[in-house]
């Protein structure tokens, strides 16, 4: 394949995943509980699939934010009484984040509102096709991960 070709094929690629990133976020920002935000979703989401407690550091990582970012959601999610954050007892410099059980209900209202949403679009586009793409977008995904540019 030609430069120019592979090119034209990347700047349609990340132009499809752009739009529908923004598209896919605007419709779950729609269906979220009153409140929540998709930032906060993301974060009960992963904590609530870790099953245990992450440095609000490793939290920034894993959501490639600063920590001043993560640090306001996560404050946010405390005042709403979402996750509990306590103090690492090995390094008192650092602290800890878990999800608490009004988070984990928190969540599970997220879910019933964004599964239908996304299972409609699933269905729409057939659950071969999707199942097919998935291995391509995580690999996609590695390689971005793996190569910060």
């Amino acid at each position: 394949m030609s430069a120019e070709k592979a090119d034209d094929i990347a700047v349609a690629l990340f132009g499809e995943l752009f739009m529908a990133d923004q598209l896919a976020r605007n419709r779950i920002s729609k269906v979220l509980p009153k409140g929540m935000e998709l930032s906060h979703f993301s974060v009960l989401n992963h904590l609530a699939r870790v099953g245990d407690e992450r440095t609000p550091a490793q939290l920034a990582k894993s959501f490639h934010v600063t920590r001043g970012a993560m640090t306001n959601t996560l404050t946010k999610l405390e005042w709403a009484g979402h996750v509990h954050i306590r103090p690492d007892w090995e390094d008192a410099r650092q602290k800890l984040v878990a999800i608490s059980p009004s988070g984990r209900a928190a969540r599970e209202a997220a879910l019933a509102s964004v599964v239908p949403l996304i299972a409609e679009v699933v269905q729409a586009i057939g659950g071969d096709r999707v199942r097919s793409l998935l291995p391509v977008l995580r690999e996609l995904r590695i390689k971005l991960e793996d190569d910060p540019g």
